[in-house]
């Protein structure tokens, strides 16, 4: 096993990044590591969706979900090859006025230890631009939604 973490503090409430990182079909638009997610039976990412994701450098796999707690936490995973499986989890927590985000990929099976040097190259440089990204996203959500709330309190 072969367990990789990230994590980062955004100056946004829960639910904002939340709104963000569950919205997955269109992380390509805030993330380079990801080239395009489709989920698969339609709807919103929920238990047991699957999402067609096409990662930057990778070829397309499918990935399901197999924990979702909404406006929290929801961990996703894929087989690789034969031998290598990964769960990727993406959990969101308060912290103060802002969130504290962990992102966390996890490779199993009998190809895990072999090919943690590669996979874990990429992975972490996947996971800083993932978490940069959400956080850069999370911010401008959070800044233009208070600005919107602060024009409609004080207009006349």
């Amino acid at each position: 096993m072969a367990y990789i973490e990230q994590c980062v503090d955004i100056d946004a409430a829960p639910s904002v990044v939340w709104s963000v990182i569950a919205d997955v079909e269109r992380w390509p638009e805030w993330t380079r590591s990801t080239r395009s997610i489709r989920l698969l039976d339609g709807g919103e990412l929920r238990n047991t969706a699957r999402a067609r994701v096409r990662l930057q450098g990778l070829a397309p796999s499918t990935w399901q979900v197999t924990e979702f707690e909404a406006g929290r936490a929801f961990t996703w995973d894929t087989q690789v090859m034969p031998g290598l499986r990964m769960a990727a989890r993406h959990l969101v927590e308060p912290k103060g006025d802002g969130s504290h985000v962990t992102l966390s990929i996890t490779s199993t099976g009998a190809l895990a230890r072999m090919t943690a040097p590669v996979i874990g190259t990429m992975s972490r440089r996947g996971m800083r631009l993932e978490a940069a990204g959400l956080k850069r996203r999370s911010e401008e959500r959070a800044r233009s939604s208070s600005g919107a709330a602060s024009e409609s309190r004080f207009s006349i």
